[in-house]
């Protein structure tokens, strides 16, 4: 399954938490524009084609020891340690993940 798709079912699953903003929804066109909010803060988002999720920075780290993520950064910038790109395709996975974003999300308010 395409990121794309696997991020819609992500939005689609979380449209309805109280809080959540969903992409488009600030009227900002530019970099996070159509991210999954909290309180104005991203936590996940799709960026040149991967789902990108904001995670604790020893979860990414985790994530991407057991190859199951990859580091995320913008292209002048190095890594950011609490940013993860989504490389397991299961869609379950981006579900999952996604979730605990949210859940990191609400503990950093």
């Amino acid at each position: 399954m395409e990121a794309a798709d696997r991020y819609e079912a992500l939005v689609e699953e979380l449209s309805g938490v109280p809080g959540i903003q969903l992409p488009g929804s600030t009227g900002n066109s530019g970099f996070g524009s159509r991210a999954l909010r909290l309180g104005g803060s991203a936590f996940a988002m799709v960026v040149r084609g991967a789902v990108v999720l904001k995670l604790p920075a020893h979860r990414v780290s985790e994530l991407i020891a057991a190859g199951r993520g990859g580091p995320f950064g913008t292209r002048s910038r190095r890594p950011m340690r609490e940013w993860v790109t989504v490389l397991d395709e299961d869609p379950a996975t981006t579900l999952t993940l996604g979730r605990e974003a949210l859940v990191f999300a609400r503990s950093r308010r």
